[in-house]
């Protein structure tokens, strides 16, 4: 009998030694199935848990894929240093509270305080090379989407792709905020990392856009210039056409700018010699600023703005400047200055209406008026000319005139009173500093031809 209480001693014993908790006594240990920041942490002390959660060997990162695969990030990895700040206590003692419901059944998830430290830098090129971000098998995820051109092939509608890729910014600050809060475990699908298919092919806009890059196809856009027309056609139009972004068309934008610079090369005027005829019937060769120069920046965004549309245009390009007409930039009312006969012309509706001897710039004082196709810049009336500011705070000179026409900077016509006498050779060695200077009579009645924009012919 004494043999059969001894062996049921032991029993009782062995009973009571197989039931205790590895760490402590049962109500200083964590019940199974608790999990503090995602480690499991059942069975242990408070300071046992804490040294869990502060050894760098002992931290991991799961990364939970959406197919339930998972990718690990080891605290040896990247320098792991945590040192736990919340009360590990507080979780315990709810626990005891709470009447030490255990697992595996059930799972206790509990988040502490936790101050980390990792190496940046190894951080990084670690989830750089996560399977889910450059591992094999990964499919894009892609947006319906119209097809590119393809010559003799109408544009289609490409049906979305739901894929399995990541946004790597997304992944990578999720993962970040993960390490720093010292969690053993982030899922990928729940954080909203997974792109997403954002328009499918049932969409209604993409349909209509797919339909208008086809009708670009037909469509003509006539660039007039005076009589003569440019046709961009269809054909060379879709050629240009790239797919949509966001549901709107993209017209590669370099060859709609070669486009508007090649009608730039070959209509502008403005900057490049032409021929003009004198009064008296001679030829000569001029250059100037006046004159048709397009808008390249602007017509080039136009252009872009009417291909999307899918409609046939014509049209007028828009000018940074514009002349006369397009047959001889001038047209037919202009001022001429013959500045070797030091005489000035009016010309309107193609007849002279006004002339006069003048004086212009002083060619031996190096003030001689240049030649060129110009126009005027505006009239006014009592002005004050200045030259140059000198050290003392005076003027070389000042002149007061009655009429001022001003066409090429500060060069201009304007009255001189000073004067006595005009034409000849004044100017070669009594010139002005580059005005055309004119008796103030005939001043006057110059001043109420001209107007603004006006072309001003100056030559040899």
């Amino acid at each position: 009998m004494r043999g059969k209480i001894g062996a049921m001693a032991a029993l009782v014993f062995l009973g009571c030694v197989w039931a205790m908790p590895a760490y402590g006594a049962e109500g200083d240990t964590y019940v199974a199935g608790t999990y503090l920041n995602g480690i499991n942490v059942s069975g242990q002390t408070v300071d046992r848990a804490k040294g869990v959660l502060e050894d760098p060997d002992s931290y991991s990162l799961e990364i939970v894929k959406k197919d339930g695969t998972k990718d690990v990030i080891k605290g040896s990895e990247i320098g792991y240093r945590a040192s736990v700040t919340g009360d590990l206590g507080a979780v315990l003692a709810q626990q005891n509270d709470g009447g030490r419901a255990a697992g595996p059944a059930v799972k206790h998830q509990f988040t502490v305080a936790v101050s980390t430290s990792f190496d940046a830098a190894a951080l990084e090129a670690r989830i750089q090379g996560l399977s889910c971000i450059s591992g094999e098998g990964i499919r894009r995820t892609e947006n319906a989407h119209v097809s590119a051109y393809e010559e003799g092939k109408p544009f289609t509608v490409v049906k979305e792709v739901q894929g399995n890729d990541v946004d790597p910014e997304k992944t990578k600050e999720v993962i970040l905020a993960a390490v720093s809060a010292g969690q053993g475990s982030v899922s990928l699908e729940e954080q909203g990392c997974y792109r997403q298919v954002t328009v499918s092919s049932t969409d209604a806009h993409l349909k209509d856009l797919c339909d208008t890059m086809n009708r670009c196809r037909d469509m003509a856009i006539t660039y007039k210039f005076g009589e003569a027309e440019e046709v961009l056609a269809g054909q060379e139009i879709t050629s240009w056409l790239t797919g949509t972004v966001d549901g709107e068309i993209q017209v590669a934008q370099e060859k709609a700018a070669g486009f508007v610079k090649a009608l730039a090369d070959k209509y502008d005027t403005s900057g490049k010699p032409r021929v003009f005829q004198t009064v008296s019937g001679r030829e000569v060769e001029l250059n100037g600023p006046f004159g048709w120069r397009l808008d390249q920046a602007q017509e080039t965004a136009a252009l872009v703005g009417m291909i999307r549309t899918g409609q046939s245009q014509i049209r007028e390009p828009q000018y940074a400047m514009t002349g006369a007409d397009r047959v001889s930039d001038w047209g037919s009312t202009y001022a001429e200055v013959d500045l070797s006969g030091q005489h000035v012309y009016m010309i309107k509706d193609g007849n002279v209406v006004w002339d006069a001897p003048c004086v212009t710039g002083d060619v031996a004082k190096g003030y001689a008026t240049p030649a060129g196709i110009y126009s005027l810049t505006y009239k006014e009336t009592d002005r004050i000319l200045r030259g140059k500011k000198k050290a003392d705070g005076s003027y070389e000179y000042e002149s007061h005139v009655d009429y001022w026409m001003p066409f090429n900077g500060g060069i201009g016509f304007h009255d001189a009173n000073w004067r006595s006498k005009f034409g000849g050779t004044i100017y070669l060695y009594g010139g002005s500093h580059g005005c055309i200077n004119l008796p103030p009579d005939r001043a006057k009645l110059l001043y109420d031809y001209v107007y603004k924009g006006m072309p001003v012919i100056c030559y040899q």
